[in-house]
């Protein structure tokens, strides 16, 4: 079945601007969605296929592509440098006579419109991994499908704990594992995936390039997770046992007593797996301690405090 034109499933007109895109996409997204529609797998196909035609049509670059060259530069195996040179040839005419401004590869030099009979749309095809009917030099050789790269972004929990994602790429839609233990840079390969192969060549394969999500109130370092854990007064004075999360569920960790603001308590074992086989990082808990709603009680409360400090807390402090 051809795939439908990317503006007629969002219902817009090819001169739409960026904000009619963005205003029909969230009407129609809102109306399909699956949480709306709950069981209804006609909802379901129908959103993401407006799901993935705003992918393309909200990103400059891809819609300018799109705009040109239709459905092929959605392949994954598009090739924009030789679709590059295809547009300088047709940019200068494509007159009879005029001599096909790059290699052919296994096809016969040839003048365009000249001898052959060659059918520039079959070489075109073969731009974004399809195959031709031009006349070849001797047998077709088998030619695998160009790789392809593209970011995947994760979130935290996912990378600590693995995941399935559905990615939709070129109108379908796979089921990507997410490893436990990835992080900023590692490299998910999809076997074959990637451009269509030639003359019976394999499939090349799509790599998807992770990149790890910022996860509100906690900062990473390598392995290691760092979560900002409030405290009151009493808890940090006279130390408490308090509930903590941790991606796995919360836990109770001690406090002890005199714990001051930015000491780092440790948990073991409860931060990113390594996906190596290494060992865990840890989780460390940064305390920060939290004042009552300032007040004469609070002012009164902590008067007597003055004369418990036997030093100065900024002697050490220099530039």
């Amino acid at each position: 079945m051809p795939q439908r034109d990317l503006y007629d499933v969002l219902g817009v007109a090819r001169g739409a601007t960026n904000d009619e895109i963005r205003k029909s996409y969230r009407k129609l997204a809102k109306k399909f969605h699956p949480d709306m529609n709950p069981g209804d797998k006609k909802a379901e196909e129908k959103f993401k296929e407006i799901t993935a035609a705003h992918e393309v049509l909200s990103d400059e670059k891809k819609r300018r592509l799109y705009d040109e060259f239709g459905p092929d530069a959605l392949r994954t195996g598009f090739d924009e440098k030789a679709a590059d040179q295809y547009r300088q040839w047709r940019q200068h005419g494509g007159r009879p006579g005029q001599e096909v401004p790059f290699d052919l590869g296994d096809y016969e030099t040839v003048n365009v419109g000249g001898v052959g009979n060659f059918d520039f749309g079959d070489l075109f095809g073969d731009l974004f991994g399809g195959g031709g009917r031009g006349r070849r030099r001797g047998a077709p050789k088998a030619r695998p499908g160009q790789d392809a790269e593209a970011e995947l972004q994760v979130e935290l929990r996912d990378a600590a704990l693995g995941a399935e994602r559905d990615l939709h790429v070129d109108g379908k839609t796979l089921r990507v594992k997410i490893p436990a233990g990835v992080t900023d840079g590692s490299r998910i390969r999809l076997a074959g995936q990637g451009g269509e192969g030639m003359n019976g060549g394999p499939a090349g394969d799509l790599f998807l390039v992770v990149r790890l999500r910022v996860h509100a109130g906690v900062r990473r370092e390598g392995h290691d997770l760092y979560l900002d854990l409030p405290l009151t007064v009493p808890e940090a004075a006279a130390g408490a046992e308090v509930v903590i999360p941790t991606f796995e569920g919360q836990v109770q960790l001690r406090i002890p007593a005199g714990t001051q603001s930015g000491r780092q308590l440790r948990l073991r074992g409860r931060g990113l797996p390594d996906l190596k086989g290494g060992p865990r990082g840890d989780l460390y808990a940064v305390a920060k301690i939290v004042l009552p709603e300032e007040s004469e009680a609070l002012r009164n409360a902590v008067e007597p405090l003055r004369d418990l400090y036997k030093s100065d807390p900024r002697a050490g402090i220099s530039l």
